[in-house]
């Protein structure tokens, strides 16, 4: 059996001590460059089925993936469970509870993606009628999202990897296998794609990360990681630990289902335009792909401050948490900055990349992208601050402002202006505007509560 406590020196302790800058940047970088070049495949992806399947291959591939994260979210709900609980213990230099921990975790992501690849399969064809996909759309989607659900385990356990890793302070490790997964999606995907069309961009992804996530769980049996499967420990689930994963968990699982849900019934709305085909490919390209570029940093920072927060609770310095937080926010809107004036000032040269050339379909993703240069700057700071309440166990927050800010608000205004004098795509697009700021102001207001201080985290001694 595995001692207690491990030494602090195992992690990182520049996380909880020191300069703060540095400290949230060393987090940050990694996980916004992982994302960065995870993000080029669904761009690569894009642009290889816009120019050999056409516009409604990109449409496509952008309902099944809201789709698909929609249900993935939900699943890595038990990962951000996992990540306030590791978080916590790394900061306390307890390795015997991380490792637990990471272990409870990973029976429980194989036993949910095993139940999801048969339950998503059946429900394939009803998940893209409710979306409202246009009948062309619906014919290239059904067999990359069922594809997709099959497969589903090897992105499940990645993020699970993931989110492990960097909650224990060390983003490095799935910078390393997220660039490995990139890139073997690419060369895959390069020769499938001309080959088998749509599904061919499913069917990259689904051998890519699956190899990467065998050799991942590899890793944890060694000695050398951060987090490692001892021998002699408890192989045995443990209800304890997986009440705690879902108790901290399950409301962000809520949380992603929501927001989901909400660009779900978003596509409903697209789908009742006039243009439905074309409004649906210029929003899978410009909301999917290209706004990425922001919320891949955003995704890194919520990251960051997550751990930056949960470790320094862990270690008892409340002030510090907060201040990670604030400087996660900053560098996100900087970056955010930069990414809004490119969809100002060169619309058309990044839209023409993912072979979108077609009149209609180009005026209408130039009107999105110049919405989303201003909901940018909102979301990167709500997100940051996202990542602040979780890290430290409030989950629930953020869950409400979610219901609020993509739920209740964009859908009530489409459907109010709906009723009153129909839809335009401009309509939606302020709606999605609108909402990302409605979660930003809540996200700040809740954090500078700082009722996070007094949340406690601890799990039950092993069984013997």
């Amino acid at each position: 059996m595995a001692t207690a406590n491990a030494t602090p020196a195992k992690y990182d302790r520049s996380l909880i001590e020191g300069p703060i800058v540095p400290a949230v940047w060393r987090l940050a970088w990694p996980t916004m460059l992982q994302n960065v070049i995870a993000g080029l495949q669904g761009i690569i992806d894009h642009i290889m089925v816009g120019h050999f399947v056409g516009y409604v291959g990109n449409a496509a591939i952008g309902v099944s993936w809201q789709i698909v994260l929609v249900v993935i979210v939900f699943i890595s709900s038990v990962f951000t469970g996992m990540a306030v609980l590791v978080a916590r213990f790394a900061g306390a230099g307890d390795s015997h509870k991380v490792n637990r921990v990471v272990y409870q975790s990973f029976l429980t992501a194989a036993g949910l993606s095993a139940a999801l690849a048969v339950v998503g399969y059946i429900a394939a064809p009803w998940l893209l009628s409710l979306v409202n996909a246009a009948p062309e759309v619906r014919q290239e989607a059904l067999p990359f999202l069922r594809a997709m659900f099959l497969g589903i385990v090897g992105l499940i356990m990645f993020f699970m990897l993931s989110g492990a890793f960097r909650a224990a302070g060390d983003p490095r490790t799935p910078l390393r296998l997220g660039m490995a997964m990139t890139g073997l999606t690419i060369v895959l995907n390069v020769t499938l794609i001309p080959i088998f069309g749509t599904i061919g961009a499913a069917f990259g992804t689904i051998i890519s990360s699956t190899l990467v996530s065998a050799y991942g769980v590899w890793r944890l049996t060694r000695p050398d990681s951060v987090i490692h499967f001892e021998r002699g420990m408890d192989h045995r689930p443990d209800g304890g630990i997986i009440r705690s994963l879902f108790k901290f968990g399950l409301p962000t699982g809520v949380q992603g289902i929501a927001m989901n849900i909400g660009g779900v019934f978003l596509l409903r709305f697209i789908g009742a335009l006039e243009h439905s085909a074309a409004a649906q490919a210029a929003f899978a390209v410009d909301y999917t792909e290209l706004f990425s570029l922001i919320t891949w940093t955003s995704t890194g920072l919520l990251g960051a401050s997550a751990t930056i927060a949960g470790q320094n609770l862990g270690a008892g310095n409340p002030d510090r948490a907060a201040e990670g937080v604030r400087v996660a926010s900053q560098i996100g809107l900087a970056a955010a900055v930069i990414v809004g004036a490119a969809f100002v000032l060169i619309p058309q040269y990044l839209l023409a990349a993912f072979g979108m050339t077609d009149p209609l379909v180009l005026s209408i993703g130039r009107q999105l992208l110049g919405y989303l240069s201003v909901s940018g700057l909102f979301i990167t700071v709500a997100l940051s601050y996202t990542g602040g309440l979780q890290g430290t166990g409030d989950t629930r927050s953020p869950l409400y402002i979610s219901v609020i800010s993509q739920i209740v608000v964009p859908l009530g205004l489409c459907t109010i202006i709906q009723a009153v004098r129909g839809l335009t795509p401009g309509d939606i697009w302020m709606a999605i505007v609108i909402g990302h700021f409605t979660r930003c102001v809540l996200s700040v207001a809740r954090f500078r509560q700082q009722k996070w201080r007094n949340i406690a985290v601890d799990i039950e001694p092993a069984r013997p």
